[in-house]
């Protein structure tokens, strides 16, 4: 039995930044029904502030466009769709995470392109075209939508390190396209804060070091260090699914923080804030793990230790609709969604509308640990609870309030004991589709069934606290995340109501 031990005078660190940011697909995909279906459900449930995706300037959204007068060939701008877009963004809570990419076709230097909608992935033919675009589209923006848009963060580019995002991989060049952006942008208006080199594992010490040696011997300083963060080995791939093992967290946590390290070692951006634009366990849209409780456990220590050393994290993605390789096969197909065709919640869902109630509960923290998170206010405690892969649990928690709670010989003070539990027993839509024979395009009836399984089971106890404590036992399965509440009860029955009597009534 695990034992926790909660003194209300304690106070830990927790920055949970949980709702700051979430990705998704191609922005162009906003343009379709479920699509906005699974944000809207997302949004009501979580609300994210900032939404990320690739594909702001790829031609599917047609923002940049020529055509040849009087023999020239000029260049003009459509807003359509970006507008249409964003308008809808907005329209549900949440704001652009501008990722400044890909390469419009007719201003791109070369044809390599990647993924199913041959985004363009090369440098700029003509620097200033590009940054007179960029500059375009934010003084539309601003005039559309006011000086809010001047608080929207901007990265430039998508994971520059990788060859497959970026022509050969080339650090001189996107470092070029760095500073042309960046310079470009604040001498526009200078209130844009500007990010990056968003970068994903490979060699991330030596881009991270790269640019901030390039920006320190440019004079310029970026606004925020932008990269990524995922946590499995590489993987297996069966016919349409990735098949991957999970790295250590304690490793992935100590590579975070090498970043922040290499970044504090330089006096001129010493705490400079640190964003994971894209973060979560496997890092393809096939991985098959994404759909399992296991994510959904892992993921809860992840989000209790992002915010250790990173400012504000994003998870890759809100939803199933997603076409980096193509149209997904069947329902269950390891996308990176936390909801799934339907508006079905996943368990991973859970994890993240957990830590967000937590937040809303309280940023007091009294007690963390691998497998654990704690928060008190004035009504009581909240917590998360996760077990990652192991035999069954039964924590036991010891909550101390500081004072007796039976003073002058009154009753015990009474709390409420509220529980959310998502695991492989209780909250496991994967299983139940999997038992009615893995339907890869379930009937309406066969979707409100398997949705009926992807929500947390709800239990409720009265607990007494005597002489200033309050024990709880909460059962963690394998690979569960458990969210409980623990609140002062307040008792006001109604005359002749008695709830023994109704429940033992025969």
């Amino acid at each position: 039995m695990g034992k926790i031990i909660v003194n209300s005078n304690n106070q830990t660190t927790f920055n949970n930044n949980v709702d700051y940011c979430v990705g998704t697909g191609r922005l162009g995909l906003a343009l379709t029904e479920e699509y906005l279906k699974e944000l809207k459900f997302v949004q009501d449930m979580i609300g994210f502030s900032y939404i990320r995706g690739h594909g702001l300037f790829s031609d599917d959204v047609a923002i940049y466009q020529e055509y040849e007068e009087d023999g020239q060939i000029k260049v003009e701008y459509n807003y359509t769709y970006i507008d249409r877009i964003f308008d809808r963004f907005l329209e549900l809570g949440i704001r652009p995470y501008l990722e400044l990419g890909f390469m419009p076709e007719k201003l791109a230097s070369g044809t390599q392109t990647i993924f199913y909608w041959k985004g363009n992935t090369t440098p700029p033919k003509d620097y200033k075209k590009w940054t007179n675009m960029v500059i375009a589209l934010l003084e539309h923006l601003k005039n559309r939508y006011g000086q809010e848009v001047t608080s929207w963060p901007i990265e430039v580019w998508n994971e520059p390190n990788l060859p497959g995002f970026w022509y050969k991989a080339d650090m001189e060049e996107y470092f070029k396209l760095f500073k042309e952006t960046f310079l470009a942008i604040k001498t526009y208006d200078s209130r844009f804060k500007v990010g990056g080199p968003a970068i994903c594992g490979v060699r991330d010490a030596e881009w991270i070091k790269g640019f901030l040696d390039f920006c320190k011997k440019e004079g310029i300083c970026p606004d925020r260090i932008t990269r990524h963060h995922y946590t499995v080995e590489f993987p297996e791939r069966i016919g349409h699914y990735d098949y991957s093992k999970l790295e250590d967290s304690k490793m992935r946590f100590e590579n975070l923080k090498s970043t922040r390290d290499i970044v504090d070692s330089y006096e001129e951006f010493k705490d400079l804030p640190i964003h994971l634009t894209e973060f979560s366990t496997s890092y393809t849209p096939r991985g098959v793990i994404h759909d399992t409780n296991l994510n959904a456990a892992y993921l809860a220590r992840q989000l209790s230790g992002l915010g250790d050393v990173n400012e504000a994290y994003s998870y890759w993605t809100f939803g199933d609709v997603f076409e980096e390789q193509g149209v997904q096969n069947s329902l269950f197909h390891g996308g990176f969604g936390m909801v799934a065709a339907g508006n079905i919640p996943k368990p991973t869902f859970w994890t993240f509308y957990f830590f967000k109630q937590l937040k809303l509960f309280s940023q007091d923290c009294v007690y963390r640990d691998d497998n654990a998170v704690i928060v008190k206010s004035d009504r009581g405690y909240a917590g998360i609870l996760w077990n990652i892969d192991e035999e069954d649990q039964v924590k036991e928690i010891s909550f101390a309030f500081g004072e007796k709670q039976n003073k002058s010989g009154q009753d015990a003070e009474e709390y409420t004991l509220v529980t959310k539990t998502v695991d492989e027993t209780c909250c496991n839509p994967l299983k139940l589709w999997h038992d009615l024979g893995e339907p890869a395009y379930p009937t309406r009836e066969e979707t409100e069934l398997i949705k009926s399984a992807a929500w947390p089971l709800v239990e409720s106890s009265v607990v007494k606290a005597d002489d200033s404590v309050a024990l709880v036992k909460v059962l963690v399965r394998k690979n569960g995340v458990v969210y409980f509440t623990l609140t002062k009860r307040s008792f006001t029955p109604d005359r002749g109501y008695d709830y023994d009597k109704v429940v033992s009534f025969h």
